[in-house]
């Protein structure tokens, strides 16, 4: 096969600093280490002290993406950023990426919720095909911590703050093989933060009724269709691919929920050797989930070049989708 393509050339990640364990939430709220283990697979997730912010975290795993793919900061074509909790609304959390690093070229942010890295390295790697970028910077970097309930212990014990990225180059063989892109509108207010938008700006009445944190409307119909979109895309994905799930060498979920990831991985017929599940000391970091998952296998051993990486994740708006692809990365990091 000829033609151009993009290539994973180095990832990195970075987590916020503060430890939260489920002792700590549960010393002001109704529930327990048991209770949220057993749902969820969580001990404990990593909060963004006040010095730290969405960019400063993506900057961070940029770097170390940066450094273990061999790359000057310059040689950066495009920057994608994947958020829904950006630094401020105006202007793109990728533009204080490239302040933070020095890097020029394009630069936007991207919001599909807890996939938006999917589509981020969807949009990245069809720059690179097109000619219209040499090497793009893909991050995912959520510090949800401030938009949480912690009254709600359906949704704040969940998340976590942290950023991954990738490196991607144009290459003469597929390494980003393929994606599938996905969202159902209709079922937008299942997840939301209702006010802070123009529809409901800012004030001190969206303030005291806490309008301003995730709202999740039911967290079983979440989990239903969580598990059915996460496991029908990464499947169509593979039979567009002509692949199946025996030629995958890892599958790389969104860390959302170990039962989650358990009953995808069941319906796609994965042993659990070959998927990695890191959400334990982690959480649920939202867009940066899959990077950060893709940098913490990379690092141990557990990806060598040639090998297949199927991602796939799931979130609000309902937006889902998978990538496929070949992994070109060295096995050590530099």
């Amino acid at each position: 096969m000829t033609g151009r393509f993009a290539c994973v050339a180095g990832t990195g990640s970075a987590l916020g600093s503060r430890v939260v364990s489920n002792n700590e939430l549960a010393r002001d709220l109704d529930t327990s280490d048991e209770w949220i283990r057993s749902r969820t697979g969580i001990v404990e997730r990593r909060f963004a002290e006040p010095d730290e912010t969405a960019s400063s975290l993506a900057a961070s795993a940029a770097s170390r993406a940066l450094d273990a793919a061999g790359m000057d900061p310059a040689v950066i074509d495009l920057t994608i950023v994947a958020t829904i909790s950006g630094d401020q609304p105006l202007p793109s959390t990728a533009s204080f990426v490239q302040q933070r690093l020095g890097i020029s070229g394009g630069a936007f942010d991207l919001a599909a919720a807890c996939a938006g890295f999917i589509y981020g390295v969807d949009v990245g790697a069809a720059q690179i095909s097109s000619g219209s970028a040499d090497t793009v910077l893909v991050v995912g970097t959520e510090v949800l911590s401030r938009f949480l309930d912690f009254s709600d212990r359906t949704t704040c014990v969940l998340f976590g703050d942290g950023a991954g990225a990738v490196v991607l180059t144009a290459g003469h063989e597929p390494g980003v093989i393929g994606s599938v892109l996905e969202n159902d509108g209709t079922h937008a207010g299942l997840l939301r933060i209702p006010a802070g938008g123009s529809r409901e700006p800012a004030s001190a009445e969206t303030v005291g009724r806490l309008e301003h944190t995730i709202r999740m409307t039911s967290g079983s119909e979440v989990f239903r269709r969580a598990v059915e979109a996460m496991s029908d895309s990464a499947a169509s994905l593979l039979e567009k691919s002509g692949m199946a799930a025996d030629d995958v060498t890892l599958l790389v979920p969104h860390q959302a929920n170990a039962r989650i990831i358990h009953a995808v991985a069941q319906r796609l017929s994965f042993p659990e050797d070959r998927v990695f599940v890191d959400l334990e000391h982690v959480g649920n970091t939202s867009a940066a989930s899959v990077p950060v998952a893709i940098d913490r296998a990379w690092r141990a051993g557990r990806l060598s070049p040639g090998d297949t990486v199927l991602t796939v994740a799931f979130g609000a708006g309902l937006a889902w989708g998978a990538n496929l692809i070949r992994w070109s990365a060295p096995r050590e990091p530099k």
